[in-house]
């Protein structure tokens, strides 16, 4: 459970840098999904294919992890 109260913010300078770097995350995050996306949707050989699942469910899961990272920012630097 996280913990709100004033000793839990974190400073307004680190709070921006991490903002900043979570959005640059989610960016580059979301090309990488699109990408995967296409490179499914051309139809690649069959070896590839599996490939093209693994990177899809890393960067899903970086998505969420991305996310998550960004609600705690939110709840800890208002």
């Amino acid at each position: 459970m996280i913990m709100r109260n004033a000793s839990d913010k974190i400073p307004l300078e680190l709070a921006r840098e991490l903002r900043t770097l979570a959005h640059d995350l989610s960016n580059a995050l979301e090309t990488v999904v699109q990408a995967t996306y296409l490179i499914s949707q051309a139809g690649p050989p069959e070896n590839l294919g599996r490939w093209v699942e693994m990177i899809d469910h890393a960067s899903q899961e970086a998505v969420k992890n991305n996310q998550k990272l960004r609600e705690i920012l939110r709840s800890h630097s208002d």
